[in-house]
Protein backbone atom coordinates (compact mmCIF):
# COMPACT_ATOMS: atom_id res chain seq x y z
CA UNK A 1 0.00 0.00 0.00
CA UNK A 2 2.78 2.45 1.29
CA UNK A 3 4.60 1.71 -2.29
CA UNK A 4 1.36 2.31 -4.50
CA UNK A 5 1.08 5.75 -2.65
CA UNK A 6 4.76 6.50 -2.78
CA UNK A 7 6.25 4.80 -5.71
CA UNK A 8 9.03 7.64 -5.64
CA UNK A 9 12.11 5.79 -3.38
CA UNK A 10 13.16 9.15 -2.51
CA UNK A 11 9.69 10.05 -1.30
CA UNK A 12 9.57 6.63 0.81
CA UNK A 13 12.92 7.45 2.31
CA UNK A 14 11.17 11.06 3.50
CA UNK A 15 8.40 9.60 4.78
CA UNK A 16 9.95 6.31 6.94
CA UNK A 17 12.18 9.42 8.15
CA UNK A 18 9.59 11.37 9.33
CA UNK A 19 7.58 8.38 10.96
CA UNK A 20 10.41 7.67 12.83
CA UNK A 21 11.65 10.94 13.99
CA UNK A 22 8.06 11.68 15.71
CA UNK A 23 6.63 8.42 16.51
CA UNK A 24 9.99 6.84 18.41
CA UNK A 25 10.31 7.72 22.25
CA UNK A 26 13.22 9.03 23.79
CA UNK A 27 14.44 7.14 27.07
CA UNK A 28 15.87 9.91 29.65
CA UNK A 29 19.71 10.29 30.18
CA UNK A 30 21.66 9.46 32.87
CA UNK A 31 20.73 11.75 36.20
CA UNK A 32 23.37 14.04 37.60
CA UNK A 33 22.66 12.81 40.89
CA UNK A 34 24.65 15.29 42.81
CA UNK A 35 22.67 18.35 41.03
CA UNK A 36 19.69 16.58 41.85
CA UNK A 37 20.55 16.30 45.82
CA UNK A 38 21.36 20.41 45.26
CA UNK A 39 17.94 20.97 43.94
CA UNK A 40 16.42 19.28 47.64
CA UNK A 41 18.34 21.64 49.38
CA UNK A 42 17.52 24.54 47.61
CA UNK A 43 13.90 23.57 47.72
CA UNK A 44 14.15 22.54 51.85
CA UNK A 45 16.04 26.20 52.53
CA UNK A 46 12.80 27.26 50.49
CA UNK A 47 10.23 25.78 52.51
CA UNK A 48 12.83 27.11 55.79
CA UNK A 49 12.52 30.64 54.37
CA UNK A 50 8.57 30.84 53.96
CA UNK A 51 8.15 29.31 57.20
CA UNK A 52 10.37 32.40 58.99
CA UNK A 53 8.89 34.67 56.56
CA UNK A 54 5.65 34.38 58.70
CA UNK A 55 7.64 36.47 61.61
CA UNK A 56 9.95 38.77 59.78
CA UNK A 57 9.35 42.72 59.84
CA UNK A 58 11.08 43.14 56.81
CA UNK A 59 13.38 40.78 54.16
CA UNK A 60 16.44 42.79 55.83
CA UNK A 61 15.75 41.23 59.07
CA UNK A 62 14.18 37.61 57.42
CA UNK A 63 15.58 34.54 59.04
CA UNK A 64 17.14 32.29 56.03
CA UNK A 65 17.72 35.93 54.59
CA UNK A 66 18.89 35.03 51.17
CA UNK A 67 16.25 32.26 50.58
CA UNK A 68 14.47 33.57 47.69
CA UNK A 69 18.06 33.15 46.02
CA UNK A 70 16.89 29.41 45.01
CA UNK A 71 14.41 30.52 42.89
CA UNK A 72 17.68 32.27 40.56
CA UNK A 73 19.53 28.72 41.35
CA UNK A 74 16.59 27.10 39.96
CA UNK A 75 17.05 28.70 36.55
CA UNK A 76 20.65 27.71 36.32
CA UNK A 77 19.68 23.75 37.00
CA UNK A 78 16.86 24.21 34.83
CA UNK A 79 19.05 25.86 31.74
CA UNK A 80 22.01 23.39 32.49
CA UNK A 81 19.42 20.13 32.64
CA UNK A 82 17.54 21.59 29.33
CA UNK A 83 20.68 21.73 27.47
CA UNK A 84 21.83 18.53 28.17
CA UNK A 85 18.53 16.28 28.06
CA UNK A 86 17.86 17.78 24.83
CA UNK A 87 20.60 19.68 22.78
CA UNK A 88 22.20 16.61 21.13
CA UNK A 89 18.52 15.04 20.35
CA UNK A 90 16.88 17.74 17.72
CA UNK A 91 17.45 15.27 14.56
CA UNK A 92 14.94 13.08 16.95
CA UNK A 93 12.54 15.09 18.27
CA UNK A 94 9.78 17.73 16.97
CA UNK A 95 8.98 21.12 18.75
CA UNK A 96 6.10 19.56 20.10
CA UNK A 97 7.71 16.17 20.75
CA UNK A 98 9.53 18.36 23.46
CA UNK A 99 6.58 20.39 24.61
CA UNK A 100 5.16 17.45 25.15
CA UNK A 101 8.15 15.84 27.50
CA UNK A 102 8.20 18.73 29.13
CA UNK A 103 5.02 19.36 29.81
CA UNK A 104 4.48 15.53 31.08
CA UNK A 105 7.44 16.09 33.87
CA UNK A 106 6.31 19.23 34.93
CA UNK A 107 2.36 20.19 35.02
CA UNK A 108 1.10 17.51 36.66
CA UNK A 109 2.65 18.81 40.29
CA UNK A 110 1.24 22.32 38.90
CA UNK A 111 -2.19 20.69 38.95
CA UNK A 112 -1.65 18.96 42.28
CA UNK A 113 -0.34 22.33 43.61
CA UNK A 114 -3.21 24.47 42.46
CA UNK A 115 -5.84 22.07 43.42
CA UNK A 116 -4.70 21.96 47.29
CA UNK A 117 -4.57 25.15 47.13
CA UNK A 118 -7.93 25.88 46.41
CA UNK A 119 -9.01 23.19 48.63
CA UNK A 120 -7.64 25.12 51.67
CA UNK A 121 -8.21 28.52 49.88
CA UNK A 122 -11.18 29.58 52.51
CA UNK A 123 -9.35 28.58 55.57
CA UNK A 124 -7.27 31.62 55.85
CA UNK A 125 -9.57 34.04 56.25
CA UNK A 126 -7.66 35.79 59.38
CA UNK A 127 -4.52 36.61 57.21
CA UNK A 128 -6.13 37.09 54.23
CA UNK A 129 -10.06 38.46 54.60
CA UNK A 130 -10.24 38.89 50.98
CA UNK A 131 -10.63 35.48 50.45
CA UNK A 132 -14.27 35.55 52.61
CA UNK A 133 -15.90 37.78 50.09
CA UNK A 134 -14.99 36.27 46.42
CA UNK A 135 -17.63 35.78 44.12
CA UNK A 136 -17.81 32.29 42.27
CA UNK A 137 -16.96 33.00 38.77
CA UNK A 138 -14.12 34.31 40.32
CA UNK A 139 -13.16 31.69 42.40
CA UNK A 140 -13.86 29.32 39.06
CA UNK A 141 -12.09 31.75 36.63
CA UNK A 142 -8.69 31.86 38.71
CA UNK A 143 -8.92 27.98 39.33
CA UNK A 144 -9.06 27.05 35.79
CA UNK A 145 -6.58 29.32 34.69
CA UNK A 146 -4.45 28.17 37.91
CA UNK A 147 -4.41 24.71 36.45
CA UNK A 148 -3.69 26.06 33.06
CA UNK A 149 -0.95 28.50 34.39
CA UNK A 150 -2.29 31.11 32.62
CA UNK A 151 -1.50 34.15 34.74
CA UNK A 152 -3.65 36.05 36.50
CA UNK A 153 -3.76 40.13 36.28
CA UNK A 154 -4.29 41.94 39.21
CA UNK A 155 -7.94 42.34 38.25
CA UNK A 156 -8.12 38.90 39.20
CA UNK A 157 -6.63 38.82 42.55
CA UNK A 158 -8.59 36.98 44.97
CA UNK A 159 -6.46 36.93 48.23
CA UNK A 160 -4.72 40.47 47.75
CA UNK A 161 -1.14 39.95 47.10
CA UNK A 162 -1.46 40.41 43.19
CA UNK A 163 0.22 36.42 42.76
CA UNK A 164 -0.33 34.97 39.47
CA UNK A 165 -1.52 32.32 41.37
CA UNK A 166 -3.34 33.12 44.02
CA UNK A 167 -4.32 29.47 45.05
CA UNK A 168 -0.19 28.48 45.00
CA UNK A 169 2.14 31.41 44.97
CA UNK A 170 5.42 29.40 43.63
CA UNK A 171 3.62 28.81 40.36
CA UNK A 172 4.84 32.12 39.29
CA UNK A 173 8.30 30.53 38.59
CA UNK A 174 6.80 27.39 36.46
CA UNK A 175 5.26 29.83 34.21
CA UNK A 176 9.19 31.18 33.84
CA UNK A 177 9.66 28.01 33.59
CA UNK A 178 7.61 27.38 30.70
CA UNK A 179 8.86 30.82 28.91
CA UNK A 180 12.36 29.58 29.14
CA UNK A 181 11.35 26.40 27.72
CA UNK A 182 9.48 28.51 25.11
CA UNK A 183 12.39 30.64 24.19
CA UNK A 184 15.00 27.23 24.46
CA UNK A 185 12.81 25.24 21.69
CA UNK A 186 12.15 28.14 19.18
CA UNK A 187 15.77 30.19 19.36
CA UNK A 188 17.99 29.41 22.03
CA UNK A 189 19.03 25.44 20.89
CA UNK A 190 19.56 27.11 17.51
CA UNK A 191 22.39 29.51 18.53
CA UNK A 192 25.98 28.69 18.54
CA UNK A 193 27.85 29.17 22.05
CA UNK A 194 29.59 32.54 21.83
CA UNK A 195 25.99 34.23 21.00
CA UNK A 196 24.85 32.69 24.38
CA UNK A 197 27.68 33.80 25.96
CA UNK A 198 27.15 37.57 24.08
CA UNK A 199 23.55 37.02 25.05
CA UNK A 200 24.34 35.96 28.91
CA UNK A 201 26.32 39.25 29.61
CA UNK A 202 23.72 41.30 28.07
CA UNK A 203 21.63 39.94 30.69
CA UNK A 204 23.52 39.65 33.57
CA UNK A 205 23.83 44.02 32.91
CA UNK A 206 19.60 43.52 33.62
CA UNK A 207 20.87 41.63 37.15
CA UNK A 208 22.81 44.17 37.81
CA UNK A 209 20.33 47.19 37.20
CA UNK A 210 18.26 45.17 39.45
CA UNK A 211 20.46 44.64 42.51
CA UNK A 212 22.56 47.34 42.34
CA UNK A 213 19.88 49.81 42.22
CA UNK A 214 21.11 51.60 39.13
CA UNK A 215 17.31 51.70 37.57
CA UNK A 216 18.16 52.50 34.22
CA UNK A 217 14.63 51.81 32.87
CA UNK A 218 13.20 54.30 35.25
CA UNK A 219 10.45 50.71 36.38
CA UNK A 220 11.22 51.27 40.19
CA UNK A 221 9.27 54.41 42.34
CA UNK A 222 12.04 54.16 45.30
CA UNK A 223 15.77 52.63 45.31
CA UNK A 224 15.90 49.13 44.58
CA UNK A 225 18.87 46.41 45.54
CA UNK A 226 17.05 43.05 45.53
CA UNK A 227 15.76 40.63 42.95
CA UNK A 228 13.12 39.99 45.70
CA UNK A 229 9.78 39.78 43.07
CA UNK A 230 8.33 38.38 39.57
CA UNK A 231 5.20 37.18 40.67
CA UNK A 232 2.63 39.58 39.64
CA UNK A 233 1.42 41.52 36.29
CA UNK A 234 2.99 44.93 36.81
CA UNK A 235 6.13 46.33 34.59
CA UNK A 236 8.39 46.04 37.35
CA UNK A 237 7.44 42.82 38.56
CA UNK A 238 7.50 41.41 34.85
CA UNK A 239 11.23 42.82 34.39
CA UNK A 240 12.07 41.31 37.83
CA UNK A 241 11.14 37.89 36.99
CA UNK A 242 12.70 37.98 33.57
CA UNK A 243 16.03 39.09 34.90
CA UNK A 244 15.84 36.49 37.52
CA UNK A 245 14.84 33.95 34.09
CA UNK A 246 17.05 34.73 31.49
CA UNK A 247 20.91 35.36 32.91
CA UNK A 248 20.57 32.13 35.03
CA UNK A 249 19.10 29.95 32.00
CA UNK A 250 21.55 30.76 29.75
CA UNK A 251 24.16 30.73 32.29
CA UNK A 252 23.15 26.95 32.77
CA UNK A 253 22.70 26.33 29.18
CA UNK A 254 26.14 27.53 28.14
CA UNK A 255 27.68 24.45 31.46
CA UNK A 256 25.71 22.01 29.88
CA UNK A 257 27.00 22.93 26.56
CA UNK A 258 30.98 23.79 27.37
CA UNK A 259 30.70 20.02 29.74
CA UNK A 260 29.74 18.29 26.34
CA UNK A 261 32.90 19.12 24.32
CA UNK A 262 35.09 19.81 27.84
CA UNK A 263 36.37 17.77 30.49
CA UNK A 264 34.79 19.53 33.46
CA UNK A 265 37.95 21.13 35.37
CA UNK A 266 35.97 20.32 38.82
CA UNK A 267 36.46 17.29 40.68
CA UNK A 268 35.19 17.72 44.50
CA UNK A 269 35.43 14.58 46.65
CA UNK A 270 32.18 14.64 48.85
CA UNK A 271 31.02 17.03 46.13
CA UNK A 272 27.36 16.99 47.19
CA UNK A 273 28.20 17.64 50.90
CA UNK A 274 30.43 20.59 50.13
CA UNK A 275 28.14 21.70 47.28
CA UNK A 276 25.30 21.32 49.27
CA UNK A 277 26.54 23.14 52.22
CA UNK A 278 27.52 25.81 50.00
CA UNK A 279 24.16 26.19 48.91
CA UNK A 280 22.47 26.09 51.79
CA UNK A 281 24.91 28.88 53.59
CA UNK A 282 24.28 31.53 50.53
CA UNK A 283 20.65 30.89 51.44
CA UNK A 284 20.56 31.52 54.73
CA UNK A 285 23.23 34.33 54.90
CA UNK A 286 22.19 37.41 56.97
CA UNK A 287 21.90 40.70 55.09
CA UNK A 288 24.60 42.75 54.58
CA UNK A 289 24.39 45.60 55.76
CA UNK A 290 21.80 45.31 57.64
CA UNK A 291 19.27 47.04 55.09
CA UNK A 292 18.30 46.18 51.10
CA UNK A 293 20.64 48.50 49.99
CA UNK A 294 24.04 48.06 48.06
CA UNK A 295 26.07 45.85 50.15
CA UNK A 296 23.23 43.46 50.08
CA UNK A 297 22.35 43.77 46.29
CA UNK A 298 26.19 43.35 45.72
CA UNK A 299 25.89 39.87 47.81
CA UNK A 300 23.03 39.14 45.60
CA UNK A 301 24.94 39.95 42.04
CA UNK A 302 28.13 37.23 43.11
CA UNK A 303 25.60 34.48 44.15
CA UNK A 304 23.73 34.82 40.60
CA UNK A 305 26.28 35.75 38.41
CA UNK A 306 29.19 33.59 39.52
CA UNK A 307 28.86 31.55 43.13
CA UNK A 308 25.86 29.82 41.67
CA UNK A 309 27.31 28.41 38.18
CA UNK A 310 30.41 27.52 39.76
CA UNK A 311 28.55 25.31 42.30
CA UNK A 312 26.73 23.72 39.42
CA UNK A 313 29.47 23.01 37.40
CA UNK A 314 31.14 21.58 40.20
CA UNK A 315 28.29 19.45 41.46
CA UNK A 316 28.14 17.95 37.49
CA UNK A 317 32.08 17.50 38.35
CA UNK A 318 32.23 15.72 41.26
CA UNK A 319 30.17 12.00 42.17
CA UNK A 320 29.12 10.59 44.94
CA UNK A 321 30.89 7.42 46.04
CA UNK A 322 29.14 5.92 48.75
CA UNK A 323 25.74 4.52 48.83
CA UNK A 324 24.57 7.08 51.82
CA UNK A 325 25.25 9.97 49.54
CA UNK A 326 23.56 8.23 46.52
CA UNK A 327 20.44 7.85 48.48
CA UNK A 328 20.31 11.01 49.88
CA UNK A 329 20.60 12.28 46.50
CA UNK A 330 18.26 10.54 44.81
CA UNK A 331 15.63 11.13 47.68
CA UNK A 332 16.45 15.01 47.84
CA UNK A 333 16.10 14.73 43.80
CA UNK A 334 12.58 12.83 44.40
CA UNK A 335 11.28 14.98 46.93
CA UNK A 336 12.54 18.59 45.33
CA UNK A 337 10.17 19.29 42.91
CA UNK A 338 6.77 18.11 44.32
CA UNK A 339 7.62 20.14 47.87
CA UNK A 340 8.70 23.25 46.28
CA UNK A 341 5.54 23.44 43.73
CA UNK A 342 2.86 21.81 46.96
CA UNK A 343 4.07 23.42 49.93
CA UNK A 344 2.96 27.10 50.04
CA UNK A 345 -0.95 26.25 50.41
CA UNK A 346 0.58 24.89 54.01
CA UNK A 347 2.22 28.28 54.43
CA UNK A 348 -1.17 29.93 54.13
CA UNK A 349 -2.30 27.82 56.56
CA UNK A 350 0.87 28.79 58.60
CA UNK A 351 0.24 32.39 58.48
CA UNK A 352 -3.41 32.27 59.02
CA UNK A 353 -2.92 30.35 62.65
CA UNK A 354 -0.11 33.09 63.59
CA UNK A 355 -2.46 35.51 62.73
CA UNK A 356 -5.15 34.44 65.20
CA UNK A 357 -2.87 33.52 68.03
CA UNK A 358 -0.14 36.33 68.05
CA UNK A 359 0.33 36.25 71.81
CA UNK A 360 0.54 31.89 72.18
CA UNK A 361 3.52 30.68 73.66
CA UNK A 362 6.88 30.40 71.34
CA UNK A 363 6.55 26.66 71.59
CA UNK A 364 3.49 26.34 69.93
CA UNK A 365 5.02 28.49 67.61
CA UNK A 366 7.93 25.91 67.03
CA UNK A 367 5.76 23.29 67.30
CA UNK A 368 3.82 24.88 63.99
CA UNK A 369 6.38 25.53 62.07
CA UNK A 370 8.19 22.61 62.65
CA UNK A 371 4.53 20.50 61.73
CA UNK A 372 4.22 22.81 58.74
CA UNK A 373 7.74 21.55 57.65
CA UNK A 374 6.53 18.44 58.39
CA UNK A 375 3.18 18.07 56.63
CA UNK A 376 5.14 19.64 53.70
CA UNK A 377 7.47 16.61 53.06
CA UNK A 378 4.51 14.22 53.72
CA UNK A 379 2.05 15.80 51.29
CA UNK A 380 5.18 16.06 48.91
CA UNK A 381 6.04 12.47 49.36
CA UNK A 382 2.57 11.17 48.94
CA UNK A 383 1.76 13.09 45.76
CA UNK A 384 4.86 12.17 44.32
CA UNK A 385 4.29 8.17 45.23
CA UNK A 386 0.48 8.23 44.44
CA UNK A 387 -0.62 10.60 41.98
CA UNK A 388 3.03 12.15 40.41
CA UNK A 389 4.81 9.25 38.98
CA UNK A 390 1.15 7.09 38.06
CA UNK A 391 0.16 10.13 36.11
CA UNK A 392 3.68 10.93 34.46
CA UNK A 393 4.00 7.02 33.61
CA UNK A 394 0.29 6.86 31.80
CA UNK A 395 1.07 10.07 29.89
CA UNK A 396 4.73 8.29 28.79
CA UNK A 397 2.38 5.44 27.20
CA UNK A 398 -0.54 7.08 25.68
CA UNK A 399 0.56 10.22 24.97
CA UNK A 400 4.61 10.77 24.40
CA UNK A 401 5.33 7.26 22.99
CA UNK A 402 1.82 7.53 20.28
Amino acid sequence: MIFQILPDRKEIIIFVFIMAKTNVYLESKPRYEILDGLRGVAALMVVLFHIFETYSKGPAEQIINHGYLAVDFFFVLSGFVVGYAYDDRWDKMTTWGFFKRRLTRLHPMVIAGTLVGAALFFYTGNAFPLTQSIEPWKFLLCLVMGLLIIPCPNSLDIRGWGELNSFNGPVWTLTLEYIGNILYAFILRRLPNIILAILAVCCAFFTLDVTLGWNVFGLFEHPHYTVIGGWSLSPDQIYIGFTRLLYPFLCGLLISRILRIRKNPIHLKGGFWWCGLAVAVLLAMPNIGGKMGVLDGSYQALCILLLFPLIVVAGAGSRTTDPKSTAVCKWLGDISYPIYITHYPLIYLQMDWVAQHPDAPLWQHITVGAGTVFMAIILAWGLLKAYDLPVREWLKEHWLKR
